[in-house]
C-alpha cells in the first residue's frame, strides 16, 4: 500500500517536473525573433529560411559556411535627401574653401560653399567623388574617422532634426542579431566610404571595423614621430558598389554570402551573386514606400534608385520588404 500510494505520489511529482520543464524549454523557442517585422510574407520567409538551415536536414549549413551581408545606406539606415557621407563631405569642403578661396574655381566646390542647393542638385558623379578625395586627402585614417565621429556627434538631419545616427532602422538592428543568434557572421557591404562607416558601424550595429567593406582611398605609409600612420591619398583604391560588391565580398570575405540585404540597383549584383551559391540563400530588398514615416521612392530617385532590382527581386522571389507595410516602426528608439 505505501510502496504503491509512495510510486504513485512520484509519478506524478515527475509528470508535474516534466511539464514546467517542457513549458519553460517551449519559453525562449516562442518568443519573437522580429518584434518590429509584421506578420506577413517577409517575415515567415526570413525564419523558416533560418530554421531550414540551422536544423538538421537537407538545408542544414555549417556555421562556418554562414555569411550575412548587408548595404548600409538605405538598408541599415536612412539615405535621403542625400547620403549621409556626402552631407559630412559638403561641410568639410565649406570649410575648405573658407581657408583657401582658390577652390571656388571648381563649380562643386563653390556651389557647397554658396549652399546652391539647385547647383549642388545638378552636380554628377564625377563632381561628387572630387569633393570627396579632396575632403578626405592628407588625412591619416584616424584622423579622419575621429572627424566622422565629432561630426556624427553635433549633425542633425534636415527634416527629422535628430542625430544620423538615430536614422537607423530598428527592424534590421533585430535582423542583424537574429542572424547572429543563428550563427551568422554580419558584414556590412556598402558604396559608403569604409572609413567613414568605421567611424560608428560597430556602436550603431555591432558590426566591427574588420567587417565593414566599402569605397576605399589609396593609403601611403608614413612615420610620423616614431609612430607608423596611413595618409589617404586623393585617389580611388576600390569602388565598392554594383559589380565591385562581389569583388570585394571575394578579396576580403572569401565565400560568397548566403543572405544578402539591400535596398538599390547598387546591391543587385550582391543579391546575384548570393543566389548564385550552391547552398540555400535569402536575397532581401528594402522598398522605400512610406513617405509619412520615412520617404518614398524607387524608380527615379538620384539617390538609392530602385529599378533593376526591383524587377529582377519580382522575377526570381526575393523578399521585396514594404517598410509601409512590414515594419511596425522604422527606426531605433536607442539610437
Amino acid at each position: 500500500m505505501y510502496a504503491t500510494t509512495r510510486r504513485a505520489a512520484l509519478g506524478l511529482v515527475l509528470g508535474l517536473w516534466a511539464a514546467a520543464s517542457s513549458s519553460a524549454l517551449a519559453a525562449p523557442v516562442s518568443a519573437d525573433p522580429l518584434p518590429s517585422w509584421s506578420v506577413g510574407p517577409a517575415k515567415s520567409a526570413i525564419i523558416g529560411y533560418l530554421s531550414r538551415v540551422t536544423a538538421p536536414g537537407p538545408d542544414f549549413v555549417p556555421p562556418s559556411e554562414r555569411i550575412a551581408v548587408f548595404d548600409n545606406d538605405g538598408t541599415l539606415w536612412a539615405e535621403q535627401p542625400i547620403y549621409f557621407q556626402f552631407a559630412f563631405a559638403m561641410e568639410r569642403a565649406g570649410e575648405m574653401v573658407a581657408r583657401d578661396p582658390s577652390l571656388r574655381q571648381k563649380p562643386a566646390f563653390a556651389a557647397i560653399a554658396d549652399k546652391d542647393h539647385a547647383a549642388i542638385a545638378r552636380l554628377d558623379e564625377k563632381d561628387l567623388m572630387e569633393v570627396a578625395l579632396a575632403t578626405e586627402a592628407g588625412l591619416t585614417t584616424t584622423e579622419y574617422e575621429a572627424l566622422a565621429r565629432a561630426w556624427l556627434d553635433q549633425a542633425r538631419h534636415p527634416r527629422f532634426g535628430v542625430p544620423y545616427t538615430a536614422l537607423v532602422y530598428q527592424p534590421q538592428l533585430e535582423l542583424l542579431a537574429y542572424l547572429r543568434g543563428a550563427g551568422f557572421k554580419t558584414y556590412i557591404v556598402s558604396g559608403g566610404d569604409v572609413r567613414f562607416m568605421r567611424a560608428f558601424a560597430d556602436q550603431a550595429y555591432g558590426v566591427p571595423p574588420e567587417q565593414v567593406i566599402g569605397t576605399s582611398l589609396k593609403t601611403r605609409f608614413e612615420l610620423r614621430d616614431g609612430k607608423s600612420v596611413l595618409v589617404h591619398e586623393p585617389a580611388l583604391e576600390s569602388l565598392d558598389d554594383g559589380p565591385g560588391k562581389p569583388s570585394n565580398i571575394d578579396l576580403h570575405i572569401g565565400r560568397a554570402p548566403l543572405v544578402a540585404v539591400g535596398n538599390s540597383d547598387g546591391d543587385l549584383q550582391m543579391l546575384q551573386y548570393s543566389a548564385s551559391s550552391a547552398r540555400p540563400s535569402l536575397q532581401i530588398l528594402v522598398h522605400h514606400d512610406d513617405a509619412a514615416r520615412e520617404y518614398a521612392y524607387d524608380r527615379a530617385s538620384k539617390v538609392g534608385k530602385l529599378d533593376k532590382a526591383l524587377d529582377e527581386a519580382k522575377a526570381r522571389n526575393w523578399i521585396v520588404v514594404s517598410m509601409k507595410a512590414d515594419w511596425k516602426v522604422v527606426f531605433s528608439p536607442h539610437p
